[in-house]
């Protein structure tokens, strides 16, 4: 069961449409459409709302992202929640705009925001739910990548993933993380294309109008 959902992203207008704050999209367009209330709490240093269903806490740090770990460790700490019981939702370099994969544990991946988590949880064994914003280009620095803007077609394919991971949010909550992690990593197959219609046979040219006695005959009025 997931008690804890942390998106990662930077507070600040500057900052909001970034490709680093993916983890604040996904928890806010979840918690609008589920009725969670996101208000800022002083003693956790983040916006902090709860769903009602499943009991579980939504996290936004307001501190910048290499001290996300400071909020998470005091929410958790307050409330008992165990690592395993934490879901962290963060942008990822290594995987397209458009995807979204779950996993448990693993490496950091130089995500300054994991960094820290990891450090103050000492443990890497909480859940991830990382949303592809693909690689930046050669010669690019992954840190000014993350920190700006993608362009309109790129920010639909990363809507479209966090449509998705939201509509299997909820059994994530629930603690069934196999079936979360099937509809996640299952591509929806296009429907086959429709087959073009036989072409139809032409009509046979009627036979001529008959002339002559015969054709006067079959014509000719009794």
């Amino acid at each position: 069961m997931i008690r804890l959902v942390v998106g990662l992203g930077n507070p600040g207008k500057e900052y909001e449409r970034t490709r680093h704050n993916a983890g604040f999209w996904l928890v806010e367009r979840f918690s609008m459409g589920n009725g969670v209330v996101l208000r800022k709490d002083p003693k956790f240093k983040a916006l902090v709302g709860r769903h009602e269903k499943s009991g579980a806490w939504m996290l936004l740090p307001q501190t910048f992202m290499n001290l996300s770990g400071q909020p998470v460790q005091m929410l958790a700490g307050f409330f008992k929640i165990k690592p395993e019981e934490i879901l962290v939702v963060h942008d990822e370099l290594d995987f397209p705009a458009g995807v979204a994969k779950l996993k448990q544990g693993g490496g950091i991946a130089g995500h300054n925001g994991l960094k820290d988590i990891s450090q103050r949880l000492a443990t890497h064994d909480y859940w991830r739910l990382r949303l592809g914003v693909g690689k930046p280009p050669a010669g690019r620095e992954g840190a000014d990548y993350v920190l700006e803007k993608p362009p309109a077609e790129e920010r639909a394919a990363i809507d479209a993933a966090i449509e998705k991971a939201v509509v299997v949010l909820p059994q994530m909550l629930e603690g069934d993380m196999q079936s979360a992690m099937h509809k996640l990593h299952t591509e929806e197959k296009k429907p086959p294309e429709a087959k073009a219609e036989p072409m139809a046979a032409k009509a046979e040219p009627t036979a001529p109008e008959q002339k002559g006695f015969l054709g006067g005959l079959i014509g000719r009025k009794k």
